[in-house]
């Protein structure tokens, strides 16, 4: 498990637009999309409305009216992984999607028009962690965070830092900063001088059965209470709560599979 390093709140506040490179929406393509949507509902106190049907069914997640993420209904012929997916901003998806191919990371999906909200790309990096890239049209992407139930940080799980970390500087320019100890591979992704995400290598230590991957954070107000109710749901805890320098961490999956992190913030 990891710690959610330089954690990127706003306390409520979106910007008017992301910056390029920044996770600006996270998205979770499911089997059941009835039962995902009961699972995160009773879980995060989301409500959902539908969205562009470019990829199949589709809902927005909304928390006091507020877009915060997305899951769709995978092809009952398509047997993936079911996993969070960070989608990160960018001003031209075609552009960044063939910067992508050039550095040695691959294009699964797109570019595609998503209706009026924007253009998309699903790629992954050289060691196979999968991303998406969004062009902003209507849909800029989420907008609150700060508060229970909206994403917090997203961070890469891979193997080493260092190629990855070049790949991604690459492609979406961003600093990076690496952690000063010899022992912890981490590197906190900037832009503008900003933390807006993190890569920890950690060798061996990487399940097997995953492989590199984005993890995505979620606030939640009490740690202990969000694990006892995600179990009550069907969901899994993969790593107990342990406090960090960051708040209070977890590391769970919803009834499919999908696994992410639960986050409470230092009081």
């Amino acid at each position: 498990m990891t710690e959610a390093h330089g954690s990127a709140r706003q306390n409520g506040a979106t910007p008017a637009r992301y910056a390029p490179g920044t996770p600006c929406w996270v998205s979770l393509m499911v089997h059941g999309l009835t039962s995902t949507q009961e699972f995160y509902g009773e879980l995060f106190g989301w409500e959902f409305q539908p969205g562009p049907l470019q990829l199949g069914p589709y809902v927005r997640a909304l928390l006091d009216g507020q877009e915060v993420a997305g899951i769709g209904q995978l092809p009952p012929d398509r047997h993936l992984p079911v996993a969070w997916t960070p989608y990160l901003a960018s001003e031209d998806a075609d552009t960044s999607a063939e910067t992508v191919r050039l550095c040695g990371g691959t294009i699964g999906v797109g570019p595609l028009d998503a209706a009026d909200a924007g253009r998309l790309a699903i790629g992954s990096d050289p060691s196979g962690a999968v991303f998406g890239i969004w062009q902003a049209a209507a849909h800029r992407g989420t907008t609150i965070t700060g508060v229970p139930g909206t994403p917090a940080w997203n961070e890469l799980l891979t193997y080493e830092t260092a190629s990855v970390g070049k790949f991604y500087e690459t492609v979406f320019g961003y600093a990076q900063e690496a952690e000063a100890s010899a022992d912890f591979d981490y590197v906190t992704l900037r832009i503008g001088g900003r933390p807006v995400a993190g890569i920890h290598g950690v060798g061996a230590a990487l399940s097997r059965d995953r492989g590199p991957h984005w993890v995505t954070y979620f606030e939640v107000a009490d740690a202990d209470a969000a694990l006892t109710l995600l179990t009550d749901l069907g969901g899994h805890v993969l790593a107990p709560v342990r406090d960090s320098a960051h708040g209070r961490v977890a590391t769970v999956s919803d009834p499919e599979g999908a696994r992410f992190a639960l986050i409470q913030g230092p009081r």
